[in-house]
């Protein structure tokens, strides 16, 4: 079975490629973490598929809300990044979604319309 990993993130914020890279990894960590609590075998499984990874994009702040709400109601592991504020944005701003690992079909449901970065 096909599992993947979805990062999502604001385009409009206009992170510099530095500061992004680190959101996506943040919101990777992060939602891998939270997948590990709800089953360890879809990780393990992801894992040894070799980790699929997408990066898409949303607008907004509210997009991101909207998303993670359409994603736990699928039962998809999720998580929201907001940055220390130690350099770019200031401290508390929403900069990306972690979801999954999940099942691939599972996911497309949920961020198929979604662009990539």
């Amino acid at each position: 079975m096909e599992f993947k990993q979805c990062i999502v993130i604001r385009e409009d914020l206009k992170l510099s490629a530095g500061k992004l890279a680190v959101q996506v990894a943040h919101a990777a960590v992060m939602a891998v973490e939270r997948a590990e609590k709800m089953d360890r075998s879809v990780v393990s499984e992801w894992k040894a598929e070799g980790q699929k990874k997408v990066v898409l994009r949303v607008s907004g702040v509210s997009d991101l809300f909207r998303l993670r709400e359409d994603a736990e109601r699928a039962g998809i592991p999720s998580a929201i990044v907001a940055d220390a504020g130690l350099t770019e944005i200031p401290p508390g701003t929403i900069t990306a979604l972690g979801l999954g690992p999940a099942h691939g079909k599972l996911m497309d449901k949920v961020t198929g319309k979604l662009r990539l970065v």
